[in-house]
């Protein structure tokens, strides 16, 4: 395999995902006004507001049974195939009952496009390199998911939402067609009936075989990611803070100087020299919004925060992406977005509960709890492993030289 990053198959594949999620992100803002506009209860919203994670969830399930019988090229064009009818199907069934099934059904397709753009991504980043790969590859969703949906907004304000479903739709039918330029490495094609052998428990079907640890931090870390990206708009409220959007754009800032960084860092040192310091930011920024009482401090917390997501959210997923071979990566990505799900939708949940008897800047101390685990398991792991033939750990904690 090539040591070379920036192929065509790579820029292809970066481009199309980023406009897989712009096309994704489009909607998150605007289609909780249109189901209301259209009679949706609170109730109702709320439902089109969680179903979409627990069906990416469920088709995760899947991976395998998806990857044995078409391959991974195949099954990406399904989901974007899926996203694409998802979206027009908005436009076209207006019926609340029909926007609550249809995302059902765009939750499968979302599923199974993030898995698999992640998972063709490792196989065509060099080993050597995936760090640095997967953080520049998640670059241009994270551009996307700063700027699109206030485009969303003001697409819904001045021109309606059918504009915002045609937009959302030429985004998704334009990633169908850029990944149609980019080719899997033909060596990994040919492992693709190894999944077989993987073991079906449900568990392993969550999470994949020798990544119990990292999906666990990953887990804990979309608490904490969860959290900002939820309630720190109502958090700005309750601290009589105007201009909270500034806090993702400082974040989404410091997310993208990091990231290019923080993936050189893995790739030569190691996940410890990310993972941990990436925790620590974190925790930190989580921990001085629950101080919060002016703009200043509250977007100090948006640099830690941003900077914190910029070094985990690569370095977990390349993490889990080393430990396992090259025909178990569409499960581990599989694995890494589960867990991710499972911590951002269920932690906002369960925070939501809790803002509602402390308030929300209350609320963030038991977020700061949440990463204060995440850094203490790893310490502990640290220790109990740094001293040990554990034979997982020079793949775990130690850069991975050698090409798959």
């Amino acid at each position: 395999m090539t040591k070379e990053l920036w192929t065509k198959n790579f820029i292809f594949l970066l481009g199309a995902n980023a406009l897989m999620f712009g096309g994704f992100h489009m909607l998150l803002p605007t289609l909780p006004v249109y189901a209301a506009a259209n009679g949706g209860t609170g109730t109702q919203l709320g439902i089109i507001a969680g179903i979409f994670g627990f069906s990416a969830i469920f088709i995760r399930f899947f991976i395998d049974l998806l990857v044995n019988k078409f391959g991974k090229k195949k099954c990406l064009y399904i989901g974007l195939f899926i996203s694409f009818l998802c979206t027009i199907g908005y436009a076209l069934f207006p019926v609340i009952n029909n926007i609550i099934l249809i995302r059902i059904f765009h939750g499968f397709g979302f599923g199974i496009t993030s898995t698999f753009y992640a998972a063709i991504a490792a196989d065509i980043i060099p080993s050597t390199r995936l760090g640095e790969g997967m953080g520049y590859f998640g670059l241009g969703s994270t551009v996307m998911m700063a700027i699109v949906p206030a485009v969303g907004v003001w697409m819904m304000d001045s021109l309606g939402f059918i504009p915002v479903f045609i937009a959302s739709s030429i985004g998704t039918g334009i990633a169908l067609i850029g990944t149609m330029f980019c080719y899997e490495p033909q060596n990994v094609i040919e492992e693709k009936e190894e999944h077989k052998k993987n073991c079906n428990s449900i568990f392993y079907k969550l999470i994949e075989r020798g990544t119990v640890f990292p999906a666990c931090l990953t887990m804990l870390f979309g608490v904490g990611y969860g959290s900002a990206n939820t309630f720190v708009a109502m958090l700005a409220q309750e601290a009589s803070i105007g201009n909270s959007g500034y806090f993702f754009l400082v974040g989404t800032i410091c997310v993208f100087l990091s990231r290019p960084f923080a993936g050189k860092l893995f790739d030569r040192k190691g996940p410890t020299w990310v993972v941990l310091p990436g925790g620590l930011f974190l925790f930190a920024g989580l921990a001085i919004l629950t101080q919060t009482t002016s703009l200043i401090i509250f977007l100090s917390a948006s640099v830690l925060y941003g900077f914190g997501a910029g070094f985990l959210l690569p370095s977990l997923l390349s993490w889990m992406l080393n430990i396992v071979n090259p025909d178990r990566r569409s499960a581990t990505s599989a694995t890494f977005y589960n867990m991710l799900d499972v911590g951002t939708s269920g932690g906002a949940i369960l925070l939501g509960m809790i803002a509602e008897t402390t308030g929300y800047i209350s609320m963030y101390k038991y977020s700061t709890a949440a990463l204060g685990i995440f850094i203490l398991a790893y310490i502990v792991y640290l220790c109990i492993y740094s001293n040990t033939d554990h034979p997982d750990f020079e793949v775990d904690l130690a850069p991975v030289p050698k090409e798959h």
